[in-house]
């Protein structure tokens, strides 16, 4: 497909998508994570929704992979995120009919974001493996992952992170085993899609929006929190979560119970990434739930 011109109050840019598939009621936005990753890691839906008739659509975000990758720190915003999904909808010709948007970690927060200012445009909404607090996932990492790190490697951690040595490959060399492979994707081999996407990832984005890792959270969305406007979402939503994911199942639960008409989708052996290392579960409950509420479903029992 062309790349889809995007107008910012910094210039005008284009982000690339990609189409997968052709179903006239169920059409799924992929929004990936970051902010500064990419499409890839989505690859394995590949393998799933279109043998299910669903169709889905790749969106490299600005500032990702394919699309523009502008240096001015003006347009790293949740608000202009925003309203550059708003724009991509309208290009794509996506509807109240059809549209479902589905977020995945940075992604869930860009998609609940747009659904509580655009709602009356989306059919169906997915969070996907985020917890709804930036804060209440730092408290997580810091007093439940962290502790199950043995205490010298922890330690270790802690004394780079005070010294702000995130560039040190230490730190990465300690993170990998101990929390990534552990909390990320639970594979013995990542897959390649996986590897692409971490490795073009825009780490400029990431760590002003995110911070250094997934381990903390200290950059622009540090303290964004939408717990208490969740009641807000009226239209069908699904909440993913996963045992050993970095967000607390229990928190997601929470979440789908919050939103009006939430459902809850819990991956029992997956992490982060449980589109890759609990596809059944993931890719069972989320065709299940797609069709549901394509039949006029709102709350779906997984």
């Amino acid at each position: 497909m062309p790349r889809l011109p995007i107008h910012t109050p910094k210039g005008d840019f284009k982000v690339w998508t990609k189409r997968f598939g052709e179903n006239p009621r169920i059409k799924v936005l992929l929004l990936h994570g970051g902010p500064g990753g990419t499409h890839e890691y989505f690859e394995s839906f590949e393998g799933f929704l279109p043998r299910e008739g669903i169709e889905f659509i790749y969106y490299d975000q600005l500032g990702s992979g394919r699309s523009d990758q502008p240096k001015d720190k003006d347009l790293w915003t949740v608000e202009r995120f925003v309203e550059e999904v708003e724009q991509v909808r309208v290009a794509l010709g996506l509807d109240r009919t059809n549209f479902y948007l589905l977020g995945h970690s940075w992604g869930g927060i860009l998609a609940v974001e747009y659904a509580l200012e655009y709602g009356k445009n989306v059919k169906g909404l997915v969070i996907s493996n985020m917890m709804m607090s930036i804060p209440d996932y730092v408290r997580y990492a810091n007093d439940v992952l962290a502790k199950q790190m043995p205490p010298a490697v922890l330690k270790e951690i802690d004394e780079l992170e005070a010294k702000g040595q995130y560039e040190n490959p230490r730190y990465m060399e300690l993170l990998l085993p101990n929390f990534y492979a552990k909390h990320i994707c639970r594979l013995p081999e990542w897959p390649d899609a996986v590897k692409r996407s971490f490795k073009n990832m825009n780490a400029e984005v990431y760590t002003l929006m995110q911070g250094p890792s997934e381990f903390r959270s200290s950059g622009r969305i540090e303290k964004w929190d939408r717990k208490k406007d969740l009641p807000k979402l009226e239209v069908p939503t699904l909440v993913i979560g996963a045992v050993n994911d970095t967000m607390d199942p229990a928190h997601m639960k929470w979440v789908a119970d919050q939103a009006k008409n939430g459902s809850f989708l819990l991956c029992p052996v997956g992490s982060h990434m449980a589109m890759w290392d609990d596809q059944e579960a993931y890719f069972t409950g989320l065709v299940k739930w797609l069709k549901a509420v394509d039949a006029g479903e709102k709350r779906v029992g997984l």
